[in-house]
């Protein structure tokens, strides 16, 4: 398996490789991924897990005891929650957003996907994104995993970003290019 330099390069990206070689090894790519999955989402949701990973005034034996106790409630696969023990004793767990994205980028490298944010001022419909994802499955050669966000200060348009490359058809970009043009 072929994983880029840049995750390579950054410390989440080496935990999160390790994780991956680890989950690999014991067949668990799926289950540590949807574990990875509600992490994130109990970070997006909860003020207070953000906190825990992000305080440093709180002990390493305090984090640990804590992110425990959150992986029990979760109910998270064996390997994610020894991960994640791991990362409080190091004191690592404030990096643990950016390991996510880390994991779920080789993950799906490895089945042959990439991923594509995209941006929008309003919600899509499901036949939308579903057209968007086919166009952009045709022109990347390979399957398009979509996450969608809104933005309504872009005014209109989309922001399509696939790795390090971004399509930006938003209408406040092209005002803002306007204007620049007006300004000569």
């Amino acid at each position: 398996m072929e994983i880029s330099a840049g995750i390579q390069a950054s410390l989440a990206g080496r935990y999160a490789v390790a994780l991956f070689e680890l989950a690999s090894e014991d067949g668990v790519v799926s289950p540590v991924e949807s574990d990875l999955d509600t992490l994130a989402a109990a970070l997006d949701q909860s003020s207070d897990l953000v906190g825990l990973t992000t305080n440093p005034q709180l002990g390493r034996k305090a984090k640990m005891a804590a992110i425990e106790d959150v992986a029990k409630l979760l109910e998270l696969n064996p390997l994610t929650r020894r991960f994640l023990g791991v990362l409080a004793e190091n004191r690592r767990l404030a990096e643990l957003p950016r390991m996510i994205r880390a994991f779920r980028e080789i993950a799906a490298a490895q089945r042959g996907e990439v991923s594509a944010q995209v941006i929008s001022a309003h919600p899509l419909a499901e036949d939308q994104i579903a057209s968007l994802k086919k166009k952009l499955t045709a022109r990347e050669g390979r399957t398009v995993k979509l996450t969608h966000s809104v933005d309504p200060d872009m005014l209109g348009g989309l922001i399509v970003t696939i790795g390090s490359r971004r399509i930006d058809g938003s209408i406040r970009t092209r005002l803002n290019a306007l204007t620049q043009a007006m300004k000569g």
